[in-house]
C-alpha cells in the first residue's frame, strides 16, 4: 500500500502498534542466557490507510502495492517523482535464464515460518535476471559482470563507451539488483558453484556466439571457473581488481560482518551498510547521493535482497579460498587459451597490490594499472576504463 499525502486527506483508519524499549538511562546487566534489569518504556507507533479495504499487510511507506515482503525497514521511493533507480529500470529487460530448483514450495521466512512476499518467491521456471543493453546486437558482445556486493548500475560510465563498437550487456548477479532474489533453499542457495552453472545458464541465453568477459572484483574466480569449461565461447577475459593471491582470499571485514551469525543478518538487512559502506569503504569512490538511491533501493523495498547478501557472503567466507585456488591454477596453466587482462585500480583498500604484478609476469598476462581507482573501477574511473575495455578488445580485432 502507498501512502500519499494530498491536500485534502480522505477519512484515515488508524492502525496502533506498541511495543516496549530499554530506557538508554537504565542499569543493564545482559549475559546470553542470563538476566538483566532495566526500566522500560513504552512507545506508539501509528499506521494509517485510505480505505478500510486496503490490504492491512502490506505497510511499505510510498513504495509500490507489489513491492515488499514485510522485512523492509522502509519504503523504496522518496517522493513520487521518478527516482534515479526509476529511471535505470527503463533502461534494462528482464531475461529469464537458469531452472529454478527446489520442490517448487512457497518460500517462508526463517525467523516465523511465515510465507514470504513476491520478491522472495523464485518466478516461475527459469530465474529472471535484469540486464542493460548498448550498441548493436551485431557487433561483437561483450558482458560486464558486477562484484560483490554491487550492481550492473557500477558499469553505467562504461556501457556508452562501449555502444560504439560493441554490444556491451552489463547484467545483476541473481541475489542483487532487479534480479530474482529467491529465499535460500526455496530454489537457490547462493553457493559458488551455483553462480557457475547460473552464469553458463545467462550467457546462453543472450548470446549465441562468442563473447569476452569482464568481471570485477570477487566475482572474478566464479567467472574464471566458467571460463575454463568454455574457452571456446570466448574471445576475452578482462579481470578487474580481482582476488589473485592468497591474501586476497579472505573477505574484508565490512563484507565478512554480514556472514556473520545474528549480527550479519542485522547487518544485511541495512541498506547503509549493504550498498553505501560497502561501495565506499574500499577506495576512493564518493557516492553521489542519485547513486546512492538506486544502490539502496533493493534493500529499502524488500528483505530479500539482505536474506541473499547474508547466504552470499556465508558462501563466501567458506568458498573463496577454494575459487582464488583455482583460479591461479587456471589462468597460469599451460592449456589456457583465452587472452586475458588485469586492469588494476592501485588505490584499492581492500585487495593488497603486492605480488599482483608479478604474477601476471609468471602468467604472461597484461596488467594494466589505473592509478586514480579503488577496488571499484568501473565507479572510480568508468570512462577511462571504458576506453581501456575497448581498446584491448580492438586489439584482438586487429591481431
Amino acid at each position: 500500500m502507498a501512502i500519499q499525502i494530498q491536500a485534502k486527506p480522505p477519512t484515515l483508519f488508524c492502525h496502533r502498534f506498541e511495543c516496549s524499549i530499554i530506557s538508554p538511562n537504565a542499569s543493564l546487566s545482559l549475559v546470553f542466557g542470563g538476566y538483566f534489569e532495566s526500566r522500560v518504556q513504552r512507545f506508539r507507533i501509528s499506521c494509517t490507510r485510505s480505505s478500510p479495504n486496503d490490504p492491512q499487510d502490506d505497510y511499505l511507506i510510498d513504495a509500490p502495492v507489489s513491492a515488499g515482503d514485510g522485512f523492509s525497514f522502509s519504503g523504496g521511493k522518496y517522493s513520487d517523482e521518478p527516482s534515479p533507480s526509476d529511471e535505470w529500470f527503463k533502461q534494462g529487460k528482464f531475461v529469464k535464464a537458469h531452472p529454478v530448483g527446489g520442490t517448487g514450495a512457497k518460500a517462508k521466512d526463517p525467523i516465523f515460518g511465515l510465507t514470504m512476499g513476491a520478491g522472495s518467491q523464485a518466478s516461475g521456471d527459469a530465474f529472471r535476471w535484469f540486464c542493460v543493453e548498448s550498441g548493436n546486437a551485431d557487433n561483437p558482445t561483450v558482458i560486464l559482470v558486477h562484484g560483490f556486493p554491487s550492481q550492473a548500475y557500477s558499469y553505467r560510465k562504461v556501457l556508452p563507451a562501449l555502444s560504439k563498437n560493441y554490444h556491451a550487456i552489463a547484467f545483476d548477479w541473481l541475489g542483487f539488483g532487479f534480479s530474482d532474489k529467491p529465499q535460500p533453499r526455496y530454489g537457490f542457495d547462493y553457493t559458488l558453484g551455483e553462480y557457475v552453472s547460473a552464469l553458463e545458464s545467462f550467457i546462453n541465453e543472450v548470446a549465441a556466439n562468442k563473447v569476452s568477459l569482464a568481471v570485477q572484483g570477487y566475482f572474478s574466480p566464479v567467472v574464471v571457473k566458467y571460463a575454463s569449461n568454455h574457452q571456446e565461447k570466448l574471445n576475452d577475459l578482462i579481470l578487474l581488481n580481482p582476488p589473485l593471491t592468497a591474501k586476497h582470499a579472505n573477505l574484508p571485514s565490512t563484507l565478512s560482518i554480514f556472514s556473520n551469525f545474528l549480527l550479519g543478518e542485522i547487518f544485511s538487512q541495512d541498506p547503509l551498510r549493504a550498498s553505501d559502506k560497502a561501495l565506499t569503504s574500499c577506495g576512493p569512490y564518493a557516492m553521489k547521493e542519485d547513486d546512492a538511491m538506486v544502490y539502496r533501493r533493493p534493500y529499502l523495498t524488500s528483505g530479500s535482497s539482505g536474506f541473499a547478501l547474508n547466504a552470499i557472503s556465508r558462501s563466501m567466507k567458506k568458498e573463496l579460498k577454494a575459487y582464488v585456488e583455482d583460479m591461479k591454477v587456471i589462468l597460469t596453466d599451460k592449456n589456457w587459451k583465452v587472452r586475458t587482462t588485469v586492469c588494476w585500480g592501485q588505490r584499492d583498500r581492500w585487495l593488497n597490490y603486492d605480488e599482483v604484478e608479478d604474477y601476471c609476469k609468471n602468467s604472461n598476462h597484461k596488467l594494466i594499472e589505473l592509478p586514480m581507482a579503488g577496488h571499484h573501477v568501473q565507479e572510480d574511473s568508468g570512462e577511462e576504463l571504458g576506453g581501456i575495455i575497448s581498446g584491448v578488445l580492438s586489439q584482438r580485432i586487429l591481431n
